[in-house]
């Protein structure tokens, strides 16, 4: 992998209304770290690392960063910070690198291919792991590592263990983890309208209310009149007795 020249600015730290002149002047605040020496703050041209962000490598992108009146060192972009809202670069980080060390870091998976889960038996390709993370030097950082999905069929998975990867590189990622599988939708069994109409649950009766006042009151009369009746027998049995 190539090296990509940046060059950047130091600058002086400082709250957040400096980092907004700093963007108003058409750059952004960065941090270089690592290699066991001090962090260093610096500014940079926002567009070289969108550019480098949107590339195939991306943060794998191995950058020759030459500091204006300090060091020059090889770096990758560690993270970048994005305006929620408007979704600009807002900030960096980089890290410093040794290009005779081995570092991990994540590859993207890329699938090539056809499946015969899709072709033939109908199913849909779901990629599961869409990165996998190796070990090697930094010049031997692969731009992406590419899955063969063309065996691929319903119950059978690719694993990080089948990858095919250069010899100077070496999976980190568990080997046993899925990257990729074919997926079957399974159909909704259509009922007859016949079974539908059976299952539907019986709607309740409803009674009005004016219908319950009127039965309520002709039950309360019913109760005053036999009450009535039973009263006036009583004071007719008494009546004979006397």
């Amino acid at each position: 992998m190539a090296q990509i020249a940046m060059e950047a600015e130091v600058r002086t730290p400082g709250n957040k209304n400096v980092a907004r002149r700093l963007r108003a002047a058409g750059r952004i605040p960065a941090t270089l770290y690592g290699s066991k020496q001090d962090a260093v703050s610096l500014s940079l041209d926002p567009k070289p690392v969108l550019a480098v962000l949107h590339s195939q490598a991306g943060k794998n992108t191995i950058l020759n960063l030459k500091v204006s009146g300090g060091e020059t060192t090889s770096a990758v972009l560690q993270e970048a910070c994005y305006d929620p809202v408007s979704d600009k670069l807002l900030h960096v980080d980089l890290r410093r690198i040794d290009l005779t060390r081995k570092l991990r870091t994540k590859v993207p998976v890329h699938g090539v291919g056809e499946a015969k889960g899709v072709k033939v038996q109908g199913g849909i390709l779901e990629f599961v792991s869409r990165e996998v993370e190796v070990e090697c030097l930094p010049m031997d950082i692969p731009q992406r590592i590419d899955a063969d999905v063309s065996e691929l069929v319903v119950g059978k998975n690719l694993r990080m263990r089948d990858l095919v990867l250069d010899a100077k590189v070496t999976l980190i990622s568990p080997p046993d983890q899925v990257v990729a599988h074919i997926v079957v939708l399974k159909e909704e069994e259509v009922k007859p309208a016949e079974e539908v109409a059976a299952a539907a649950p019986a709607e309740p009766e409803v009674i009005k209310k004016g219908k319950l006042d009127k039965e309520e009151e002709g039950a309360e009369e019913g109760a005053k009149a036999g009450g009535k009746e039973a009263k006036e027998g009583k004071e007719g049995k008494e009546g004979k007795k006397k």
